[in-house]
This record gives C-alpha cells, structure tokens and sequence, in this order.
C-alpha cells in the first residue's frame, strides 16, 4: 500500500468514526497497520474505535502504543485521559494521574487554559483518593502559575481558600508537610483578603485559629493568629476563648493565661473557657467548692476538654466527693480519646486520679475498677506511688498477701517515699496490729507530715489499740485535730471527733457540732447525720434535727436515706403528726422492706392516723418478720379489739401471754375484750353468756391488778365490769372472782348481783385514792345509785337505800365541783336526782339543763329532762323536749321511747307505730313491752281486722313475730314479769309455737301462784292448760284444769277440748254441756253445739251430729258449723247435703274472708261430683281474685295431677309462685312440684337443674320425716332410670328400691298419721320397688319382694297382679309358650281389679294373643285416657300392618296428643318415622322431624339420619 492509499485508509477511518461506524474505522486502520505498524494516527483511531465498542483492554493498547511511538504527542495523551475518564474501574486512577501529570508537561509552555483544566482535574483526583500532599503541591504549582501570569490578589485569594477547602480534612493524617502547606494557605488567605475587617475575614481566622488549635506544636503561631485577630476584632471572644482552652490544655497557668482568664469573663460571663479558667484559678487558691462549681458550669458550655475535667476530678477529690471524681475521669478520658505525646500523660494522670477516688471509696467492686485504671497506665510499674496505689487497691479488695508484697518492694526500693509507710500502716491496721501500724503511720507522718490521711490512720489506730489511747487526748483527740486541720473536707475525722466528744469527753454540744460538719461534708455518712440529728433532739433543738431530716430527704431518691425518713417519721409520730409519719416510715420501708422496728412504728403511725386495718397489717408484717416483737403482737391484738374483732383480739392476747405470763398490757386487753364482749352480749340480752364474759373480764383484770396494783385505770376497769351486771336480773348472776381480789385467799369465791356491785365499788375508790379523777368520782357515783337500785328491786332496808343514794349524789356533786364544763356528770348527776327516792326534780332539772349547756349537742340530756317532765306530769314539755333529742340525733332509741309513751299518755294512734319505731332502732325493755301489749291489744279486737289501722300495724308490719322476738329477750331480761309471759305465750300461741306458749304460761302462772290476785292466776292456769292441750298433753292439761275453779266459758271449754282430745267424750260432753248453759253470746252457743255434734259424729252418731249442726243454722249460723256441716256431707259422699252447705256457707262469708277453706271445700265437693276439670276451675278463679295468696297456689299445685294432669307443667309453675309468695310452704310445695314434673314428663337430660329429681331431692331435705317426700324420690329415681334406659345409657340410680320402701315404712311409723294414708302409700311403695325391680332384670328379688308383701297382707289384688306378671315373664323370657293354667289365673286376677289401668296393660308379646292385648288396652282407656295404653294399640298395629294409613293414624294421635309423658311420644315418633321412610312421604317426614328437634328427641333424629343414608 504505497502512503497515498495509506493517507486514504485513515482519512475513510476518520469518516467512518465520524459516521460512529466503529468496526469499519477498525478495518481500515488495520489495513494501514498492515503497512505501517508505527502509525500514529491508525494507533489512536484504533483506540478510539475499540473504547467506543466497548473493549477497553484493546481500546488502552492502542492508545499506549501511539503515546510509545509519538511520546510527545497531545493526541494519545488526551485519548487517554478520555478513556480514562469514562472507565469505570476504579483501578485505572493512578494511570489517570499519571496522564495527567504527562498532559501538565505538554501544555506547559503551550495552551495555558488546558493546563489548568487539566490541572483541577488532577487536584479533584488526587483529593478523592485523599492524597492531601499531591493536593497541596500540585494546587501550589497552580498558584504560582497563575502568579507569574500577575493575577489579581482577590483570584489568588479565591485560590488560596479554595486550597483550604481541599486541605480541611488532612488534620486527621497527621503528615505535618501537608499541615504547614494547610497553614500557609490560611495565612495567604487571611493576608490576601480585600476587605479588612469583614464577615468572611473573620470566619476564615476563626477557622484558621481552630485548625492551629489541633496542632499542639504550634504554640506560637497559635498565640499570634488569636492577638492578630483580637487586634483586628477587639469585640470577638473566640480567639480569647480558643486561647484559653489552649492554656487549659497546655496546664499553662501564667499571668498572661490569668489575664486572658479574666478579660474573656469581662467579655461574655457565660463564657464557657472563661469559667472554666476561672474554675482553675480558684482551684490554684483551695477554693475547692467554688471551683467545682465553676468547673461544672464551664463544662456544661464546653464539654471536650480533658485537662478541664481533670481540673474537675482534682477538686472533687480535694473535698472527698470521690464517686464524682471518678465520673468526671471518666468524661476526661472519653473526651481525650486516643492520646499521644503531651496528652498521653495527661491520660496517665487522669488513671491515677481515677485510681484514687476509687480506691477510697473502700470497696470491693471500686477495687477491681482501680485496678484496671492502673494496668491501662503506661509505664506504671516503674511509678512507685502507682504501686503503692495499687497496693491499696489490692488490700482494699482483700488480697492482703499481694499487698504486702507490694509494700516490702516499695520499702525496700522507696524506704524515704512516705507512701511505702502508709502502706504498711494500713496492712497493719487492717490486720489489727496497732502498734505496727502506729509505727509505720509515725514513718509516714515523718516524711510527709501535711497529709491528713495519715494523722487520720493514726488516730483510728490509737481509738481501736486500747481504751487507754481512746481516751488520751495526746493520742487519738490530738491526731483527728490535725487532720481536721490539715484537711477540713475529711467528712470522717469529724466523725470520729463527735464520737470523741459524744462518749469520752461526755460534750454533747460539741458532738453535734462535729456530727453536723461530717455530715455537711459527706451526706451519704449516715452515722454522722443520724447522731447530729439525735443529738440536737437530746439538746432540745429540734429545728436543727429537723433542718438536716429536711434537707436530706429533699435530695434522696426513692429507696434511699432511710435513716432520715425513719428518724423525721419517728419525730412526726412524737409530735403527732401521724399522716406525715405515714408517709416519711413508707418512704424508709421503701429502703428497707425487712425492717420490722420500722414496720412496727408505721402500724403506730396508722393507728394514731385512724387506719384501723392497715396498722393491723403493719403489726402482723413486723411480727412475721420477727416474731420476739411483743409489742408489735400487743399493737396487733389492741387493734383488732379496737375493730371489734374480739375473738381474734383474745387468740392475740392469749399468744403473748404464752410466751409472758404478768404481760400486764396483754391481760389489760383481755379484760377489755370480754367486757366489750359482755356489753354486746347485754345489748343482745344475752345476759348468761355476759355473765360468762364478765367473770373471764374480771379474772384478767384481777391478774393484772395483781402485777401492778399502782395502776389506777385497772381498777377503773374493774369497777367498769362488776358495775356491768345492774342490768341482770339477779337470779343469773352467780360470779365466780380471784379471792386476790377480795383480799382473801387465792381460791375463787362466788359472788351474787349486791356483791359484785358492792365490789366495783371498792375497785372505784381503790382508783380514786391512785388518781382523784373526776371521771373516776362519776363512776363511783353511778355504782351507788346502781346498787341502790338493785336494793330498791329486791325490797331491802329503805336506810341502806338512802344511804347509797346520799352517796351516789355527793360523789357526782364532787365529780362536777371538779369539773363543771363536762356534760356527762351533769347529766348523771341529774339521773339520781330525779329518782323517785331522792325526789330533787328542780336539781335534776338544773343538772340536765347545765348538761345541754355544756354540749349542744347532747341528745341524752334532752331526753332525761322529757322523762323527768313526763314523770311529773308536764306532757307537753316532755314532748318538746323529746322532739329536740330527736331532731339532734334521730337514731336515738330512748327520746323515740319517750314520744311513745306522751303519745300513750294523750291516747294518739301513733302510739303503736312508735312503740315498734323503738324496736326497729334497737332493744329496749320498755320498748319491747310497749309494743307486745298494743300488738297483743289490738289482736283482742277482733272487730278490727279489716281496718287499714290493723292491716298496717299488724299485717304489713309484720307485728306478731316482731313482738314475740322483742319480748322473748324482755323476759330474758327480766324472769319475773308475769304480763309479760302472758303476752309472750299469747304471741306463741299465734305464731303456732305451741311448746314455747306452755313454757311460757306456765311461766306466768308460777309468778302468779302466791299472788293476792287469785282471777289472774286462774286465768294463767286456763292458758297454761289450753297450751297444753295444743300440744297433745291432755292429761297434764286435766290436771291443770281441775285444780282451779271452772266458772267461765272459755275455762270450761277448755278442759272440755281436753277431755274429747284424750277420748273421754261422756266427760267432754258434760263440759260442753255446761259450757251451753253459761255461753252469753249465740256465737259461742254456736260453736259449742258444733263441738257436740263433732262428738256425736265421733260416736257414729251422725244424725244426731246432722241434727246438732242444723240447730246451729236456725238462729244465727256460724262459719264454722256451716264448714263441719259442709265437711260431714263430704266425708259421707252426701252431695246434695254438701252443696246445700256450702251455698250457705257463701252467703255468710265475704268475699275475701277464708278463701282457701272456701276454695278447699268446693274443690272437694266437685271431686265428690266426679267434675275434675271444676277442680282445677275452681282454685284457678279464686287465684285470679287472689293472685298474692300463697296458699292457692299451693294447692293448685296439688290438685293439678289428681284432676287435671294434662296440664302438669302449669301445676309446677304454680308450686313455683307459691314457693316465691311464702318460702314457708317450701315444704309442702317442693313435693307437689316434683309431682307435677314427673306427670308432665320432665327428667334431667331437659334440664339439670330443674327436674323432679332436684326438686324431690330439696323436699327431702327440707322435710326428711315426710314418707310422702321419700315415696315421690322413688318414683322420681324409677323414671330417671326408664329414660336412660331408653336412652341406651348406664342407670345411675340402681338398687335404691329396698332402702327407699324401708325409709317409707320408718317414717309413716314416726308420724301420727290416718291408717288408711299410711296402708296406700306403703302399698304404693311396694308395688313402684316390685316394679322398677322387674323392669331392671331382677325378676327373683321382685318375685321374693311380692311375696313378702301378700304374707302381711294377702288381700292385696294389684301387688297379686303384679306378682303372676313377674312370674309369666321369667315364663315368657324361657321361651315357652304360657300354660293354660297361668293365663287362667292372669285372667282372674286381671278380672278382680278390673277397675286398674295397669291390670289391662298386660305384658303379653306372644304374638298368638293379639287379641287378648287389644281388649286389656280398650277396657284401660275406657277407664281413663291412659297415653301407655294408646301407645301399645298403635304399636300391636304397627306389628299387624306397618304400611297401614290407620297405623300412621295411630301413631300420630301418640305422637302430637299433648299432655302425653315425652318417654311415651319418643317411642311413638320412633315407630311413626320408620312407617313414614317406608312410605317415602318427605313431607310428613320433615314435620316429624320438626317435632323431634322441638323435644330434643336424639334417637329419633339419629334413626333419620341413618335411613336417610340407607335411602
């Protein structure tokens, strides 16, 4: 290829790389390269085309081999540094450097702006691989050229900052070439600048003084940028500022430093350098507080300053606050961070500092810290003092041996150092050898004298060598002198100069003052602050005490400082102040939970703060934690007393007294609880078992009288308890006291009511003569007049009674002389002057009048001055005065008592209603009697009863049973008042409590044996006897009717009923006979005939009884002839007679008088009738009437299985209202609900918690003498155990047959029932147990149990019947045919009890007898509609022709037929779905279904599930 074809190829290769037609550029440099191999141009075009194709490798290849071959060539080059440029491998930088570098050379003396193109490229390269030296060279380089070209200052300016931009972060390489072309940049700037002063002047010498500030070697230059610029900027404080922490840094604390100090705080006072400097310089002059505060303070403003926060360390460590010095070494090293050269000795500084804060700080864990502190010290084990530290360190840890190693070493190499000494002396001390220590802290002291640790060691080592040197004040007192001298901070010298002072020299004053300054100097020195407080407390300054308490629990955190808040909480407790103590003992219990003296004082602290249960759990915590605290148990037991926990109070007190027999508190306590015992059990009227408590009560108090007989309040109590007894009557108190007591020997002696007053007292002025209280004078006036009183009640010497009245009212008198302002002896003392014996009713008027004046509120005052005015009969007043009392409290019993009585007296008709308002308040003797006479009154009246007056009082009030509650306690009170047994019996008799009506008449009627008043006796014996004749004892009631006169109607009558109860009818006709002859009136005329015709009837006489009870009719019928009447045609099935009666008995009776007799005997007539659906009709209406009346509801709940089974459900829900009305008739009704649930069907898998068997189960309970209960539970077990067993489960309630039959037999024995009741239902019962016994496969012992049954009574036709049953199925179950002789005698027996359904349901499954079954189950429904019956007829149908229409016919009339038991309609419906899946009848079938879920029918809906499948 000659060179013009090679001048072409390159000329198309340029064409083509014009085109970017790269591969066809590449053929043609290839063919010039094949001529020429050393082409420059087809080189660089070949490395243009490959870079754009993407080769690199071949793309730099070519472009080296043309920079080979022409080197000199901008073309390669600049090919080069393109591809370069636009490469991505990071690799290729250095050759890109290098290109660069040989471009400079190129453009040099040619294109200067290329060269400087090229030249920032090279800077931006070099300054991305941070090669900060290249940077600063190459950015020289530039300078200087555009230097030489005479460039304008502000461009170089614009240069010489952007230099600093790229040097700015080469601080960091330590390379102190590149640093000083860093500086020079900064001065060239800063001297370059066109405007001086301005903004940006003034920030680039801020950040040239900050770059010199990293470089420690250039002090100078550092100090001349910050005086040029404070020369330039007279008013900015950073450059005084970066000085300052410059000389901080440096420890360079000259003049000029000082100035700079202080002209920088004139500047800017908050300046952080200017306090900090201010900090050291009061360090320098042992301002140690103020520097630590300054310090602090600088600090919080400039944080990264090591020497700043040693400074810091160095002064806490001067006032022995070493926690904080440690912390603020540790912010000194984190803030030094990787030091070398000058700053690492300062890092060595700080470790020791560390090293010994923590060593003083004497623990383990400061130990190990100071340890490591000193192993990260550099050339530490040539530093003896650091190994004397650590020599202390390992004694403070307990490594005694290395320690002593230490210090032989240091003596042996140091022996002039005076910490080898103290070494040693602190080994020694530790070990207890004070001599050697004395010794070796003498060496130390020698070679170093002004060190207070040491004179501190010494005199530590002379306070614990011997008492001797403790007390010497040349030994111990003088060297804790020096160190409080040499040292004021050292918090423990002035610990120990307290201690001193305190328990040698005996000077409190000066204790406290040593006390005070420890603790001021060291807070956390407990010891010191606790005796300073404690001190000041014995000195009587509290407010010093208090200051110290307030000052440190202001600071502590929660957990803390329990010492103060224990101490301030005691105070408070002291001063009462119990909310505070709360609060400041929980705070110290917050410190330590386990403190159980601090437990203890919180529980007095609750206590006196009114929190009865939380002091209570206080006292049991601190016990539990230790159980020797008496106290804390005696707090405990005070406490429950006081909660009226009595019981628990007594185990409390008896606990201690286990433990300390003469526990004087203990036994104190114990009497108190019994005698509040014995209160509640006289306001109770429980006077025996008070009399019980009040022996206990004086037994204790005796015992501790015996122990401390200078206590005057234990024989207050004392005389409190015998005094207790005036309200008993005297016939109970019989107690039994110490004869300690009594002044006589040991032994109990037995005191009587008179005595026992006669001793409390004694015991009130044994209290007097101990201490003359006037409270004590009002007790002992009481006690008289309560003996006095007693007197006055027994009939003893009218001399002896004034005598102790006399008494009584001079000590009240003296009480009141002593003090007047009290309104309790004021009112006592008007008490005794008002009674009738003393008579001063002006006095007690004055009395009680001075009582309100003393307290305005004085309920008790108002209500004696009503009483003493209704006693003399000033009605008016007392009322006033009464409704005064009550306005103020009106809860008050007494004044409501009072109004009862002026309502009395002015005859108001209130007077009942407050009579029972005072026995709803509380108890009260007059209370109870008052309202028993006007219920007893109003309940003689019998013409009242349908009056709102007696409904109200009576009937809504609930009188009866109130009033015979209130005035059994009034007889246990007072046992003599015949009136009131008299009442008490009548309220019996009304309640039906007929043993307590003859306990009580009887009662009565020995009160009034020997009484003048003869007609009262009689009329006592007459109720006597008519209560005894209620209760069955006829005989005692002839007797007692015979020994008095019989001249009235009502006591002839009685003994009459007496005599017809015993069965003496002659006698009882006579008596009734003669009670006709004095009855006045035509009613009780009446009810006499009645009585003899019920006699005549009783003789079979019964038309004389007709003719008795129609001679009732004629004149003026009563009530009750009409219903014996009425009865008589009942029992002898006379309807007509029956009817007759009743219709009359209608006309004389309202409409809501007696509605159940009424009701009872309609019901029963229509029974006689034969008219079932009236029964039910009957009771239903009168309910309707009479929706509230219990007793139709319970019978309605009776009749409804009899007559109207049907509706069963109805009878339960009816027993369930009667239940809600009246829980008395639970009894009753239970049974009668369970009836009707098992009629209707009802078992447990419907409802498991109402069903018969729960139901039964409650009856039993309630009533177990009732056969009928146990005969129902048979019958309710029998039909659980059908269910199951058609449920295909397990019965649960097997083999009670036997049991269930025995338990009937037993109870119809124990109850004094009709015969013939007892032969049906034992009847009943046997044949139920022969039948549930059959049905369970026990064929034998059914068959043994029939047998036994007709051996004791043969004529027994259904257990027969039952017996040939149980014989043909064991026939039946052998699979023989039945002979004819069985079926014989079957059909006989069948044929004599023709009128049982269950003799037509015969149990015959021999197909060969269809028949027979169909006529057995035809004649049971004509007798009634019997479901069982229905059910077998369907299924002999179903077996005869199961695809029938009448099959399905009868089976329905089963199935959807209500009333039918559930047992019976689940078979039905079991037969009726397999006809219907027979028939594939899907609508019939889904109804079926419907019924079935509806009922809760499972095997039903399984069978359908499984026919469906098989369809």
């Amino acid at each position: 290829m000659s060179s013009k074809e090679v001048k072409a190829a390159l000329k198309s290769a340029r064409e083509a790389i014009r085109n970017k037609e790269y591969k066809e550029a590449l053929k043609h440099c290839k063919a010039v390269l094949k001529q020429e191999k050393n082409n420059y141009n087809a080189w660089v075009f070949i490395g243009l085309a490959a870079a754009e194709l993407e080769q690199p490798d071949q793309a730099r290849a070519a472009y080296r081999k043309a920079a080979e071959i022409e080197p000199n060539q901008l073309l390669a080059w600049q090919g080069l540094a393109n591809f370069y440029e636009k490469s991505k491998q990071t690799d290729g930088k250095g050759d890109l450097a290098d290109v660069y570098q040989k471009l400079l050379e190129l453009y040099e003396s040619g294109d200067k702006q290329k060269w400087y193109d090229v030249c920032n490229k090279l800077v931006e390269l070099y300054h991305q691989e941070k090669k900060y030296l290249e940077v600063a060279e190459t950015w020289q380089k530039l300078i200087q050229m555009k230097e030489g070209e005479g460039a304008e200052k502000a461009e170089l300016h614009q240069l010489w900052k952007k230099m600093i931009q790229l040097l700015k972060d080469s601080t960091q390489n330590r390379d102190n070439k590149t640093a000083q072309s860093l500086l020079t940049a900064f001065e060239h700037a800063v001297n370059s600048a066109d405007t001086v002063p301005s903004g940006d002047h003034q920030n680039l010498y801020k950040d040239f003084i900050q770059c010199l500030s990293k470089f420690s070697h250039e002090t100078a230059r550092l100090e001349k940028a910050c005086n040029d610029m404070m020369s330039l900027y007279p008013t900015e404080t950073y450059p005084l500022e970066v000085l300052c922490l410059h000389f901080v840094q440096s420890g360079t604390l000259s003049e000029e430093a000082l100035h700079c100090f202080s002209k920088l705080l004139e500047m800017d006072a908050s300046s952080g350098p200017g306090i900090i400097g201010f900090g050291i310089k009061c360090l320098q002059e042992k301002k140690y507080k103020e520097a630590i505060k300054s310090l602090t303070e600088g600090l919080q403003k400039t944080s990264q300053c090591p020497a700043a926060w040693h400074y810091l360390a160095e002064a806490q460590m001067k006032i022995h606050k070493q926690r904080d010095a440690v912390l603020s070494c540790n912010q000194a090293l984190e803030a030094l961070g990787t030091p070398e050269g000058p700053s690492l000795q300062l890092k060595n500084l700080i470790l020791q500092l560390k090293a010994e804060a923590l060593i003083k700080m004497a623990d383990v864990y400061s130990a190990e810290e100071a340890i490591k502190a000193l192993e990260q010290i550099v050339d530490a084990s040539s530093d003896p003092v650091v190994l004397a530290l650590r020599g202390q360190a390992y004694l403070n840890k307990g490594l005694t041996d290395e320690a002593s190693k230490i210090s032989q070493e240091l003596l042996l190499s140091h022996p002039d150092m005076a910490e080898s000494h103290a070494l040693e002396g602190c080994i020694h001390y530790s070990q207890k050898n004070y001599e050697q220590a004395e010794r070796s802290f003498l060496n130390a002291i020698e070679r170093k004298a002004d060190t207070a640790e040491y004179h501190k060691y010494l005199g530590l080592t002379y306070w614990f060598m011997s008492d001797d040197t403790k007390k010497d004040k040349g030994k111990a007192l003088t060297q804790f002198l020096k160190a409080a001298k040499l040292d004021s901070y050292l918090g423990s010298v002035f610990c120990y100069l307290g201690n001193y002072y305190r328990d040698i020299a005996g000077d409190k004053s000066r204790a406290r003052g040593c006390y005070k300054k420890a603790f001021e100097l060291d807070e956390t020195d407990e010891e010191s602050g606790e005796a300073a407080v404690d001190l000041s407390m014995e000195l009587g300054d509290t407010d010093t005490a208090l200051s110290i308490l307030n000052e440190v629990t202001e600071k502590a955190v929660t957990g803390t400082a329990k010492w103060a808040w224990l101490h301030r909480g005691l105070y408070y407790l002291r001063t009462d102040q119990p909310s505070k103590a709360v609060a400041d003992l929980q705070a110290a219990l917050r410190a330590d939970p386990k403190d159980s003296n601090c437990w203890e004082s919180l529980g007095e602290a609750y206590l006196g703060r009114g929190s009865y249960s939380t002091a209570l759990k206080s006292f049991r915590r601190a016990t539990e934690l230790n159980p020797g605290l008496v106290y804390s148990i005696y707090r405990a037991a005070a406490v429950e007393q006081i909660l009226g926990k009595y019981d628990n109070a007594i185990a409390t007190y008896q606990q201690i007294l286990k433990k300390t027999e003469d526990y004087v508190p203990a036994l104190k306590g114990l009497g108190e609880c019994y005698l509040m015992l014995a209160k509640s059990a006289l306001g109770n009227f429980h006077d025996r078992k008070a009399v019980g408590y009040i022996e206990q009560a004086l037994e204790f108090f005796t015992r501790a009288a015996k122990h401390r007989p200078d206590v005057s309040c234990l024989w207050k109590l004392l005389g409190d308890t015998c005094t207790s007894v005036h309200v008993i009557s005297p016939a109970k108190v019989n107690v039994q006291v110490l004869g300690s007591l009594l002044g006589k020997n040991p032994d109990k002696q037995m005191l009587k009511k008179s005595e026992l007053l006669g001793l409390g007292g004694r015991c009130y002025s044994r209290a007097l003569k101990l201490m003359p209280l006037p409270s004590i004078w009002c007790d002992l006036g009481i006690n008289y007049y309560r003996q006095a009183e007693h007197l006055t009640a027994v009939g003893t010497d009218t001399n002896e009674i004034n005598e102790l009245l006399e008494k009584s009212l001079q000590c009240l008198k003296k009480a009141v002389r002593l003090d007047s302002k009290n309104h309790l002896y004021w009112n006592a003392l008007g008490v005794v002057a008002s009674c009738s014996a003393i008579g001063n009713y002006a006095l007690a008027q004055h009395s009680f009048i001075k009582s309100v004046q003393a307290e305005q509120i004085n309920v008790v005052a108002w209500t004696n001055l009503g009483v003493l005015y209704l006693a003399t009969g000033n009605i008016e007043q007392a009322h006033e005065a009464f409704k005064i009392a009550q306005s103020l409290d009106p809860s008050y019993l007494l004044c409501w008592l009072g109004q009862a009585f002026v309502a009395e007296a002015v005859g108001s008709y209130d007077t009942m209603d407050l009579f029972r308002h005072t026995t709803e308040l509380s108890m009260h003797t007059e209370g109870a009697k008052g309202y028993a006479h006007w219920v007893c009154s109003t309940l003689q009246d019998r013409s009242n009863r349908n009056t709102e007056l007696y409904l109200y009082n009576i009937v809504q009030m609930n009188a009866i049973p109130a009033a015979q509650v209130v005035l059994s306690k009034y007889t246990e009170r007072n046992p003599d008042d015949a009136s009131a047994f008299t009442m008490l019996g009548y309220l019996n008799e009304y309640l039906h409590l007929k043993r307590q009506a003859a306990d009580a008449y009887e009662r009565a009627a020995v009160l009034l044996k020997n009484s003048e008043d003869t007609e009262k006796y009689n009329i006592a014996m007459q109720n006597y006897g008519r209560s005894l004749c209620a209760l069955g004892q006829c005989d005692k009631a002839i007797e007692v009717y015979t020994s008095i006169p019989l001249t009235s109607f009502d006591g002839i009558v009685g003994i009459a009923l007496a005599y017809f109860k015993k069965g003496l009818l002659k006698e009882s006709t006579k008596a009734y006979e003669k009670a006709l002859s004095v009855a006045e009136s035509e009613q009780d005329k009446a009810h006499t005939l009645t009585a003899l015709a019920i006699i005549e009837y009783k003789q079979n006489r019964v038309d004389a009884a007709k003719t008795l009870l129609f001679k009732c009719s004629l004149k003026e019928p009563s009530t009750e002839s009409l219903k014996a009447l009425c009865t008589l045609g009942l029992v002898k099935q006379d309807a007509t007679l029956a009817t007759a009666a009743l219709k009359e008995l209608l006309k004389h009776q309202k409409r809501d008088d007696n509605i159940y007799d009424r009701c009872l005997i309609a019901s029963a007539l229509y029974a006689l009738q034969g008219r079932n659906a009236a029964v039910q009709r009957e009771v239903s209406k009168a309910i309707h009437s009479n929706p509230d009346n219990a007793s139709l509801w319970s019978l309605l709940s009776r009749v409804v299985p009899l007559y109207a089974p049907q509706k069963a459900k109805g009878g339960a829900v009816a027993g369930n209202v009667a239940c809600e009305l009246d829980v008395n008739l639970g009894k009753e009704v239970l049974l009668n609900i369970a009836v009707n649930q098992l009629a209707a069907g009802c078992h447990m898998s419907e409802d498991e918690k109402n069903n018969p068997l729960k139901s039964i189960q409650k009856a039993v309970h309630l009533c177990p003498d009732n056969p009928a209960a146990w005969a129902v539970l048979m019958a309710a077990c029998h039909a659980e155990n059908t269910l199951v067993c058609l449920n295909n489960t397990q019965p649960k309630r097997t083999g009670l047959e036997m049991t269930l039959v025995s338990t009937v037999s037993a109870k119809t024995g124990e109850n004094n029932l009709p015969q013939n009741y007892i032969r049906t239902l034992e009847d009943w019962c046997l044949c139920q147990a022969v039948t549930s016994l059959e049905e369970t496969g026990k064929l034998s012992e059914a068959e043994a149990l029939c047998t036994k049954g007709l051996k004791s009574c043969p004529e027994h036709p259904a257990l027969f019947l039952l017996l040939r049953q149980v014989q043909c199925k064991q026939l039946l179950q052998s699979h023989k045919e039945l002979p004819d002789t069985i079926l014989e005698e079957l059909h006989k027996t069948v044929m004599t009890t023709s009128t049982s359904v269950a003799a037509w349901q015969a149990n015959v499954s021999n197909e060969h007898w269809p028949s027979l079954v169909k006529e057995a189950t035809t004649e049971a429904l004509k007798l009634s509609s019997c479901p069982v019956a229905a059910l077998l007829q369907a299924l002999l149908q179903y077996h005869h022709k199961m695809g029938a229409r009448e099959t399905r016919r009868m089976l329905e009339r089963v199935v959807y037929q209500p009333g039918s038991p559930e047992t019976i309609v689940s078979v039905a419906r079991w037969y009726l779905l397999q006809h219907l899946h027979a028939k594939d009848d899907r609508e019939l079938i889904d109804v079926l279904i419907q019924n079935a879920k509806a009922n809760g029918d499972a095997r039903t809906l399984e069978l359908n599930e499984e026919l469906s499948a098989s369809a």
